[in-house]
């Protein structure tokens, strides 16, 4: 590696060489733009380890809440032209933040109500010549009182969910026996998966081992491999690259983009859809190359609203999205009833997202069934396993060998049988969540309808009882998806107590 190009290295390598220099030059103070956004799992928690003790000043710029927790005993923000210093790390400034603005907004209804009080008595008394003293006092008063101000808070952000998805065949994508080389460079090696509809799969491992790669044969984009690759019956995919930001057409404005790629009815809402991702009249008609990176990372994921899909592929999709828009992002995947694969290094927002990982490593591909932060924690006990098992072997041979390789098999099975079920658990959660919502803005519309005032406008809208009979659809669809989870729930957990009870007797 030290004699090959820079350009011959992925953007994740090739920004680990540009960190490196930094770090190897050891200053007094390290100020870090944005540090995770292109490096793997295990390179951000190498780099928490370093920083931890690093022997000088850390200045982070992140929108990674953990990598801040892991590192930052002291968190600054900036707000409306203003500076406010925490010594605590980010989580718990977060809840100092809230405790400031309950705070604020009590001294600042406290105040109103002393102002509300003292013109009251300036009122009643300004023409009685007997009070003109205490008047002229509270007049005073007023003048001087320092009006107590509550922190402007932007409370714009992305709202959208993405449309249902068609239905497709139950398995989605099948891959057997997969290689693919970059010349001399093998990066897949007999690579077999298979993804079935409605799963939520993340794709991780180290930068350079073949996540994107595999993600672009998928959605078609490279298609020179060995082995065999098919899509399910009725598959159809949104794709989100990871330079995807960068391969927007830079002389088109925000409108254009969307606008030529838009058919049908989809056309109508143009204008809708960009304002759900925060860009106004003034904005659609920007050129996109003097959108900043987190605009256009909006706009391209604007892009995968325009038709219905029922596979969405999305590789490093936040990076340059700032918090907030993270966590919105997060929540329509986790209520989008489709297929998702996620190639990303965001551990807070792989966490409930995903219940299925695959590692890619040294060629290979393994699946893991459970959540991002269980699959941290067993790859560290893997690998002490792995020592212990060596010192077993050397000490009593291939006998404890076997009993060990047996009993890691039976912890694998509870543990595939423990993330299915969890996995059904969390599709529960989020259809519920889903069900309060339609019930919500069915009220709403309930309430509009027996508002008589409004009545006529109301029945003159056709658009009005469209989406009313589409929301009460939607319910009725998610009431019956409910029942069938917790159906399928009853039989997995009816199907474990058997198996524990078979092997008790």
């Amino acid at each position: 590696d030290f004699n090959r190009k820079m350009t011959e290295f992925s953007s994740g390598w090739q920004m680990r060489v540009e960190l490196a220099k930094i770090l190897l030059q050891k200053p007094d103070v390290i100020l870090l733009d944005e540090p995770t956004n292109h490096l793997d799992i295990e390179s951000i928690q190498w780099l928490e380890n370093f920083l931890k003790v690093y022997n000088g000043a850390v200045i982070l710029v992140s929108h990674d809440k953990t990598f801040l927790d892991n590192i930052c005993s002291r968190t600054i923000e900036i707000n409306a032209g203003k500076i406010y210093d925490y010594k605590v790390p980010y989580s718990e400034y977060v809840v100092l933040l809230n405790q400031r603005r309950m705070q604020q907004a009590a001294q600042l209804n406290n105040q109103q109500k002393q102002i509300a009080e003292i013109e009251k008595f300036i009122e009643r008394f300004r023409y009685k010549a007997t009070k003109s003293k205490q008047v002229q006092s509270r007049i005073k008063m007023l003048e001087k009182m320092d009006k107590i101000e509550v922190d402007e808070i932007d409370t714009s952000s992305i709202h959208f969910k993405f449309p249902p998805a068609p239905h497709s065949g139950k398995t989605v994508v099948e891959i057997k026996n997969l290689s693919k080389s970059y010349d001399d460079n093998k990066v897949l090696n007999d690579v077999s998966i298979s993804i079935q509809r409605g799963e939520k799969v993340a794709f991780v491992g180290k930068n350079g081992e073949g996540k994107s790669t595999l993600s672009k044969i998928i959605v078609g984009q490279i298609d020179d491999y060995q082995g065999t690759f098919n899509l399910g019956y009725q598959v159809s995919i949104g794709y989100f690259a990871q330079n995807q930001a960068a391969l927007l057409d830079g002389e088109k404005t925000v409108y254009e983009t969307i606008d030529e790629i838009a058919q049908g009815e989809v056309r109508t809402r143009i204008r809708n859809i960009l304002g759900s991702f925060l860009f106004d009249e003034n904005d659609i008609e920007k050129k996109v190359k003097v959108l900043s990176g987190g605009e256009k990372t909006r706009l391209a994921l604007a892009k995968l609203l325009l038709a219905p899909v029922n596979l969405l592929v999305l590789d490093e999709p936040t990076n340059h999205l700032d918090m907030v828009s993270k966590d919105i992002l997060k929540i329509a995947l986790m209520a989008y009833d489709g297929t998702l694969i996620v190639v990303s290094h965001d551990r807070d927002f792989l966490h409930m997202l995903t219940d299925t990982l695959y590692e890619f490593k040294h060629h290979q591909v393994s699946l893991f069934n459970g959540d991002i932060f269980e699959f941290m924690q067993n790859k560290q006990l893997k690998d002490l396993d792995e020592l212990n098992r060596t010192e077993t072997k050397d000490n009593t041979g291939n006998k404890t060998d076997k009993h060990v390789t047996q009993n890691k098999l039976n912890y694998q099975k509870n543990k595939e049988k423990e993330s299915l079920l969890r996995k059904i658990r969390n599709q529960i959660k989020a259809t519920e969540n889903q069900i309060e919502q339609l019930e919500k803005q069915i009220h709403s519309m309930d309430s509009e309808l027996s508002d008589m005032d409004n009545a006529k406008n109301i029945y003159e809208n056709n658009d009005f009882f469209v989406r009313y009979e589409q929301r009460k659809q939607e319910l009725s669809d998610c009431m019956q998806k409910w029942e069938e989870l917790q159906n399928e729930l009853e039989e997995k957990q009816n199907e474990c107590q058997q198996k524990n009870t078979i092997k008790t007797i």
